[in-house]
């Protein structure tokens, strides 16, 4: 991609970008004392080391984690921020800064924006974010996250489940690389 300052230019070999672009889900109150921010900094790592773009809500705990696996990894990262820039700054390792002013109706915006994505933890609004997810059908991968059945139903709906980082990288490259469920 070529583009200054906020003009962007994309080529058409660059044109469909969400398979290219990979969400890290999880709550903003966990510290890097934490094994599941210890997770989210291994898997943003890994993602940017296989060359994929980092999403995240561009706050703390989850998101900060991934965010500078993948900075350390010098990936890139993109960060989909609640607010608007009055009502604060994303996380240090974000260096794409998106600011919606929509609170936490911007999860749609995480979820649509990724080829697939990684839930990690489990705090409401990553709860939130996987729901959209199987109702918009990117893939989701749970590492140390939600369990879910519905109601009368035997197994989770369209629910992968990583046991590790490695394992939830590589479901997610291969989900985001098909395209999809």
């Amino acid at each position: 991609m070529k583009g200054s300052c906020n003009t962007l230019f994309i080529t058409d070999k660059e044109m469909d970008m969400t398979k290219n672009i990979i969400g890290v889900f999880g709550p903003g109150n966990v510290s890097d004392a934490d094994e599941e921010w210890q997770a989210a900094f291994s898997v943003g790592q890994q993602l940017a080391e296989r060359g994929y773009v980092v999403l995240t809500g561009g706050l703390g705990g989850i998101m900060t984690a991934a965010s500078k696996g993948a900075r350390e990894a010098e990936g890139i990262t993109v960060g989909i921020l609640p607010g608007t820039r009055k009502s604060g700054p994303a996380n240090e390792y974000v260096d794409i800064h998106i600011y919606t002013g929509m609170g936490e109706a911007r999860n749609a915006v995480n979820v649509k924006s990724c080829g697939a994505a990684i839930a990690i933890g489990g705090g409401y609004g990553t709860l939130s974010e996987i729901a959209l997810a199987l109702k918009c059908g990117c893939p989701i991968i749970l590492l140390k996250s939600w369990s879910i059945t519905p109601h009368g139903a035997m197994e989770p709906p369209g629910l992968l489940i990583a046991q590790t980082p490695e394992e939830a990288v590589g479901m997610a490259v291969l989900a985001a690389e098909k395209g999809g469920f």
